[in-house]
């Protein structure tokens, strides 16, 4: 059976009707979403902790934060089923994203698939909170900048999946910033080397995500979600 895991970023979710017609049109056997917050949600949180306390407690941190994408797979997972999708929403801890115990920077050290598969075996779109996990101690953790990137590659690999495919506000990947310089080049097909060196620069996709997904042998894809279009595709030579 095929499985495709699909990443939604701030961006794309302030519209949740849109992201979630996506996720419809996207036929597969098995489909695992994972999303970020919603717009500049993880600002403001960041702004409310700020508020309270000038360097808040990382692990209290943490626990704020996580709120953003848990927000998102909710509601998500609702408008899946006012279309009739059967959806279930999981948490980073739920879905089995287990971290080291840094706060705020965690890695990933391993992913246990079990529950994601059986909801995926009885027919639900899976919907994962993307930028956390819980230690191997049980607390709750964020795994820094680019985090929902490294979720959606990490689970990807875990689950077998065929390819992640990021839907962002730019058609793919270009050689330079195209709202800086509209003469970029949207480069089309790309190695994982070429790809980090492009996103190290700046780029579409968080390079920890890329490097995951080389060392996994994992087809990454980039699609604009105004346009539903694949323009960047990441792949081994």
């Amino acid at each position: 059976m095929t499985t495709k895991v699909l990443k939604f970023g701030g961006a794309a979710l302030r519209d949740l009707e849109r992201v979630a017609d996506l996720v419809v049109k996207n036929e597969c056997e098995r489909l695992v979403v994972v999303v970020s917050a919603m717009g500049d949600m993880t600002d403001h949180l960041m702004e409310l902790a700020k508020k309270v306390h000038p360097n808040p407690p990382k692990r209290e941190q943490d626990m704020l934060l996580s709120v953003g994408e848990r927000i998102s797979m909710a509601l998500l997972a609702m408008a899946l089923e006012k279309r009739g999708v059967k959806a279930l929403s999981l948490t980073g801890s739920q879905s089995g994203v287990m971290t080291c115990t840094g706060h705020g920077e965690a890695e990933i050290v391993e992913v246990r698939t079990k529950r994601v598969e059986r909801h995926l075996s009885e027919g639900n779109v899976v919907i994962v909170a993307g930028f956390q996990g819980v230690s191997l101690e049980g607390e709750i953790t964020t795994l820094g900048r680019g985090g929902s990137d490294t979720t959606a590659v990490a689970l990807g690999a875990a689950l077998g999946a065929e390819v992640v495919i990021f839907y962002k506000d730019v058609a793919g990947i270009y050689s330079e910033d195209p709202k800086k310089n509209a003469g970029a080049i949207l480069r089309k097909l790309l190695n994982y080397a070429q790809a980090t060196e492009l996103c190290e620069a700046g780029g579409v996709i968080h390079p920890r995500a890329v490097r995951l997904a080389e060392k996994t042998n994992l087809k990454l894809a980039i699609s604009s979600y105004s346009k539903n279009c694949v323009g960047t595709i990441i792949a081994r030579s």
